[in-house]
């Protein structure tokens, strides 16, 4: 099994894909260049590594969810993952809520959730006060519901988009910032409607 971190190459930066060999962990960029995963050009990092980030899907969100959460381990950030563990069939709100809760607590900075259309997990999140869950569909729409909306779960639908696509919604997610100014009210009117 393979997956992906962001790194450093003499192309500039891109996504390298990690590889187990015999010899140990390594990783390798699409010009085929094999660099040790610890070397300090394969743990380039744009992010802060030390974020705590929850993750949770529904069956049809599992196998992205666990891609979403190996990309954010090579990234270096701490991750907790509230299920589901399989894709065997179960509830959405279950999961949605176990994120929301978790960024709500202060167990996490932020959140990651996905089902199929990303819509129903983001409905589940929001019923948990102090969340600000937003559904993004491509690096846009995630970067806004940071830096407008101060959304702190990502939601993402497997049925929708693909894990590329996902990959680079979610890099879009963690490197934007609120803006305040004339965003600010309006996350505040959000936050008093739960008043």
């Amino acid at each position: 099994m393979s997956t992906g971190v962001w790194g450093s190459s003499p192309r500039g930066r891109e996504l390298l894909t990690l590889v187990a060999l015999p010899t140990g962990e390594t990783a390798h960029n699409r010009a085929g260049r094999i660099r040790p995963l610890h070397s300090p050009e394969a743990l380039d990092n744009p992010y802060d590594a030390d974020m705590r980030i929850a993750v949770g899907a529904d069956h049809a969100g599992f196998e992205l969810k666990e891609g979403l959460a190996e990309f954010l381990a090579g990234l270096g950030h701490e991750v907790t993952d509230v299920g589901t563990y399989s894709e065997e069939r179960c509830d959405y709100p279950d999961f949605g809520a176990a994120v929301g809760r978790a960024v709500a607590a202060g167990d996490a900075e932020l959140g990651v959730a996905v089902c199929g259309s990303g819509i129903g997990i983001a409905m589940a999140a929001n019923k948990i006060p102090g969340v600000r869950a937003a559904t993004a569909h491509d690096v846009t729409s995630a970067r806004l519901a940071r830096e407008h909306n101060d959304a702190n779960v990502l939601c993402v639908g497997s049925r929708f988009i693909g894990h590329q696509v996902a990959i680079d919604a979610l890099e879009a997610f963690l490197a934007a910032e609120f803006q305040g100014g004339r965003h600010g009210p309006r996350v505040a009117k959000l936050d008093a409607l739960l008043d």
